[in-house]
């Protein structure tokens, strides 16, 4: 990031209307902006069109910076080299590498290698840019303040990039629409001549609640030391967010035993809150954004400078594939764009960790150092594999053991007889053992004939099971017919029913080691309407029926309007769940799961956004909570003591006024109260005008949580897909069992090729013997 304090420039640019852009080699360009951002695509802008006139504006001096050192990875250097070998042969002649991560808690140095990264002084990077730049016929003005309202006469292309409090992109802001969110954790940038020789965190607890060093040597005796901690931890320690004196005083005091005599270092060092900046657009006419002043990624994944870079990089070769400068600039918000907001996504987990990290602190040593790892969800564990085989040999063999342990049931090796990988390791629930952890999430069919399953249903079910996972889950079946999605949706209210499904359950118990739980509810107000492929949510154009719900609010505003529930409606629709339970027994089931997720009805009673009521079943969470308790306590007096129950919750509705983070918590705290014995943690589907916040692994956060506050085993859900991503979440302790729907759509036997790709041995049955050793071409 950028200082924000502004300094009096000697000069201010006239103001003048834009004139039009000219496609032709020559171009007077202006970066707005002296920073790592502004001077890399100065330099590389000349030396690609050696014939333009390209100037930089800094208000600041020359060696006037904010900070101490940056950080680039192996990967982010080969990039720089690619784009200009002059500016990366400098950066290595004066970084700092390393290989190694060290991880200090708890009394513990846990020690992780084969990351490949450089520290290096943040004036140094400045200096190489500075000196590149001239070299190549670029005009430096430093100490020049452009006011606010500039724009700068006969300029092709203004380039923005003067960092996180940008005067140009606020006074733009109509067009550009920034986004700021100033994050709660305090961090203060310090410095250090503690030589580490690794990537270091050190985490301490103290009577005022955790402090957090982020650390890394930039050149031969100094270090960045960067030192975090919640709001909380600041504001009990009686810390003055101004004040650096005290601060480094306060520091120095803190972690005197780990600096061993070394001493902390100043450069403007005030405790900040990290602002997280996007903007909807990132150019307007011949103006654009570059580095902070366009996007911020947190300081835990070292990513502010190599976005900034990268940027240069991007803009420089769309303007050089483009005809018209305004053409360049789309095309370079429209793939840069994809780049960062993927970094912005793994950033905002990491920082979200930092700001969680308190509640991880009864971890193990071990789990505790793999899930800060993996934290960004970039490191999997299959990387991490690669990076250091030692590292995580050791956490998949405590995991092994602990999962030996919790379950009652010995292991199977792997083929050179070592631990297991987390995936195939067994998970007990009451007096059921789950061969291993991989789940076939509920996906409806919308197959059933007035709510009888068929053979697709068997076939669906019973490929799965075949396919190696340790837990298939049926679709959402319904308690009544009225409590139907579709027509074509599965019920348990018949005799029929529980026959029909009792053969599903039959082949999968007969024929393959997994488990089969049956996931029951109630549609709500999301009943009536079409089968899937006909118009999701769309009411049914004739032959619906009434629907219910807590309040009187139809899901669309086309959509048939609920019937708010009485108590007579309440006890019918107990009396449903119950008669669902006890044929759900009748037919074998391992596990319940009852569903209280996705706006449907129990749901609706949770959801404050579908929940308006003002009796006893409104208000606050507790009352909120009365009814979707009721009924599952009805079904726990039905399904048998020895069977476990699980309940699928939203933990987020992904719209204003939804659901907070703390209120999901405490669902499921009550949820554990009642006998629940694993949480299905989903998120969204309560309103219509939702805007989940898509992406890998978009919902494990929330399963992360629930599983460490309330102390209950979770099922994670949401973009999983790989085999890597169930071994990260299981080692990291953010879940305890992986849903994958639409994996298992794609590949039956998904389970079964995830244990070939890790050389896993998992038994196959007699009939498929043959193809042990099968290997596709």
């Amino acid at each position: 990031m950028r200082p924000s304090r502004a300094r009096t420039g000697q000069h201010e640019r006239a103001l003048a209307p834009p004139r039009p852009m000219r496609n032709t080699p020559l171009m007077r360009i202006v970066c707005i902006g002296g920073g790592p951002a502004g001077l890399y695509f100065a330099l590389l802008m000349k030396k690609a069109r050696p014939d333009s006139s390209v100037t930089v504006l800094e208000r600041n001096r020359a060696d006037d910076t904010f900070g101490f050192g940056v950080v680039f990875s192996d990967a982010t250097l080969e990039n720089l080299a690619q784009a200009d070998l002059p500016t990366y042969q400098a950066i290595t002649r004066r970084f700092s590498h390393w290989n190694d991560i060290d991880i200090q808690y708890r009394g513990q140095l846990l020690r992780s290698t084969g990351h490949g990264f450089s520290g290096l002084s943040r004036q140094a990077l400045l200096d190489i840019l500075q000196e590149r730049a001239r070299n190549l016929g670029v005009e430096l003005n430093f100490e020049q303040e452009i006011r606010p309202d500039a724009t700068l006469p006969g300029v092709d292309l203004l380039v923005i990039a003067d960092g996180v409090n940008s005067a140009l992109r606020t006074r733009f802001a109509a067009w550009f629409q920034p986004e700021i969110d100033e994050r709660p954790n305090r961090f203060v940038w310090l410095g250090t001549t503690f030589p580490f020789d690794a990537f270091t965190f050190w985490f301490k607890e103290t009577r005022d609640g955790l402090f957090m060093v982020h650390a890394y040597r930039y050149e031969e005796e100094r270090s960045t030391f960067i030192v975090e901690c919640s709001a909380d931890t600041f504001a009990r320690a009686g810390l003055d967010p101004a004040d650096e004196d005290a601060t480094l005083v306060y520091c120095e005091r803190l972690f005197a035993e780990e600096l061993k005599g070394h001493r902390l270092l100043k450069n403007r060092s005030v405790w900040r809150q990290f602002p997280t900046v996007k903007n909807a657009r990132w150019h307007h006419e011949r103006m654009v954004l570059l580095g902070d002043a366009a996007h911020t990624a947190h300081f835990s994944i070292g990513s502010g400078t190599k976005l900034a870079m990268e940027d240069a990089i991007a803009l420089v070769d769309a303007l050089g594939e483009k005809k018209t400068v305004p053409e360049a600039l789309e095309a370079y918000e429209t793939e840069r764009r994809k780049v960062v907001q993927s970094t912005q996504r793994a950033a905002q987990v990491s920082l979200s960790w930092f700001e969680s990290a308190e509640r991880y602190l009864g971890m193990e040593p071990l789990p505790f150092a793999f899930g800060l790892l993996s934290r960004s969800l970039r490191v999997t564990h299959e990387n991490l594999q690669l990076r250091d085989p030692a590292f995580v040999a050791q956490v998949d063999a405590r995991f092994a053991g602990m999962a030996e342990k919790q379950s009652g049931q010995p292991l199977a090796r792997g083929l050179r007889g070592d631990a297991p990988p987390p995936m195939f390791t067994p998970f007990r629930l009451r007096d059921v053992v789950f061969p291993n952890r991989v789940v076939v999430s509920p996906m409806c069919m919308y197959s059933a004939t007035e709510g009888t399953i068929d053979d697709w249903h068997l076939v669906h079910l019973g490929s799965r099971a075949m396919g190696g996972a340790g837990l298939v889950m049926t679709e959402m079946t319904d308690v009544s017919a009225e409590a139907r999605i579709t027509p074509g949706c599965a019920g348990m209210y018949t005799e029929e029913h529980a026959r029909a499904f009792a053969r599903v359950v039959d082949f999968v118990h007969h024929h393959t080691p997994a488990k089969i739980g049956i996931q029951l509810g109630h549609a709500g107000r999301k009943g009536a309407t079409r089968l899937m492929w006909e118009g999701m949510d769309q009411p049914l154009a004739d032959g619906g029926w009434s629907l219910l719900s807590a309040s009187p609010l139809p899901y669309f505003p086309h959509s048939q309007v609920p019937r708010e529930m009485d108590r007579g409606a309440m006890d019918r629709v107990i009396a449903d769940f119950e008669r669902a339970a006890s044929l759900s027994v009748q037919a074998g089931f391992d596990l319940l799961e009852v569903h209280l997720a996705h706006g449907y009805l129990l749901a609706s009673f949770i959801s404050p956004l579908t929940n308006h009521r003002t009796d006893d079943y409104g208000g606050t969470i507790e009352q909120r909570m009365r009814f979707p308790l009721e009924v599952f306590d009805a079904v726990r007096a039905i399904w048998p003591a020895s069977r476990p129950m699980s309940a699928r919750i939203s933990a987020a509705d992904w719209a204003p006024g939804g659901l907070p983070p703390e209120d999901a918590v405490a669902v499921a705290r009550l949820l554990k109260q009642h006998g629940c014995d694993i949480i299905d943690v989903s998120t969204g589907q309560t309103v219509a005008e939702a805007r989940p916040e898509f992406g890998r692994l978009f919902q494990v956060p929330f399963s992360d949580r629930v599983r460490h506050e309330v102390g209950l085993p979770t099922m994670a859900v949401g973009a999983i897909s790989s085999w890597a991503d169930v071994n990260s979440v299981l080692a990291a302790e953010r879940a305890d069992l992986c849903c994958l729907g639409r994996a298992h759509l794609y590949d039956p036997y998904w389970t079964r090729h995830a244990a070939r790709d890790q050389g896993f041995d998992l038994p196959w049955p007699s009939q498929y013997a043959v193809a042990r050793d099968f290997s596709p071409r």
